[in-house]
């Protein structure tokens, strides 16, 4: 993936959850955990895109 891709997906994540943080009515720790969920998610994701985490293919939930 090119640098400059994850750099505008990177963006795009940060604004979209600056909006949903900043205009969407929420309770405190709905938004808390929401915050946390898509750090994680997207620290997985770059783990995985510079190849540290392997392919996440393999990991299955449920039958």
């Amino acid at each position: 993936m090119p640098l400059i891709n994850l750099v505008i997906v990177l963006i795009v994540v940060g604004v979209l959850l600056w909006l949903i943080n900043a205009y969407i009515p929420m309770d405190r720790k709905i938004k808390n955990i929401l915050n946390i969920v898509v750090v994680i998610v997207v620290v997985l994701w770059l783990l995985q895109v510079f190849g540290v985490l392997g392919s996440l293919d393999s990991i299955r939930i449920g039958n």
